[in-house]
Order: structure tokens, then C-alpha cells, then sequence
């Protein structure tokens, strides 16, 4: 008989913190059906694409154009690109050739702006 009412008492327990979670998720009822659309809406296309250059490809094309330019040959130049922006780094031999960089990054396709990092040597 204490079995049956330890039991008892359990299920009543049970049923009262169950109820109110079952109650809870009756009103979560989708109202539409995903056959057709609730309303009528143009169909749905890829987000428009921004005329940039991805960032690793811009790179490349700035260091290519760097070490394209004669007045840069003995210049050592890093290149980091994030979001169009390209970022020079390194050491030249003139304040020349620190503006020859700048103008050679600024010059190509895709580079939104530039920063200098660029120091000159000690002598």
C-alpha cells in the first residue's frame, strides 16, 4: 500500500511539471503551410556582388606590380590586404621610393586605399 501511494504521489508530481511544458508548446502551431508563402514575395537571388577583389588576390597583384617597378628592386616590402585596404611593410633606401610604393599599390585594380608602413634604412 506505501509502494502504491510513493508511486502515486510520483506520477502526480510528474504530470503536474510535465503539463504545463506540453501546454507551453501548443501554442507554437505553425500557421502556414511551407507549400506556398504567406505572402507573395519576388523569389529569392544572391546578394549583389561588390565590384572587390578577394583579399589574397589583390595581394598578389600589388606584389607582382611592386617587383615589376625598377625603382623598387632593392626595396624589401611586405604586403597584407584586408577588405580592399593594402598595408605596406618593410624597409626602402629613399623616402623615393617609399612614394614610388605608395603609387604602385594605389595604381592597382581593386586596391580601395593604402598604408604605409614603409621605413627607411639606416645607414
Amino acid at each position: 500500500m506505501r509502494n502504491t501511494q510513493y508511486f502515486t504521489s510520483r506520477l502526480l508530481i510528474v504530470a503536474v511539471v510535465a503539463l504545463p511544458a506540453l501546454m507551453s508548446t501548443a501554442g507554437c502551431k505553425s500557421t502556414t503551410t511551407r507549400d506556398a508563402p504567406a505572402s507573395p514575395t519576388a523569389p529569392r537571388s544572391a546578394p549583389p556582388r561588390v565590384a572587390t577583389t578577394d583579399d589574397a588576390t589583390l595581394a598578389s597583384r600589388v606584389k607582382q606590380a611592386l617587383a615589376a617597378d625598377p625603382a623598387l628592386r632593392s626595396a624589401t616590402i611586405s604586403v597584407a590586404t584586408y577588405r580592399g585596404v593594402v598595408q605596406l611593410l618593410g624597409y626602402v633606401d629613399s623616402q623615393a621610393q617609399i612614394l614610388e610604393a605608395l603609387a604602385v599599390a594605389h595604381g592597382v585594380a581593386g586596391v580601395q586605399s593604402v598604408s604605409n608602413e614603409l621605413e627607411i634604412k639606416p645607414q
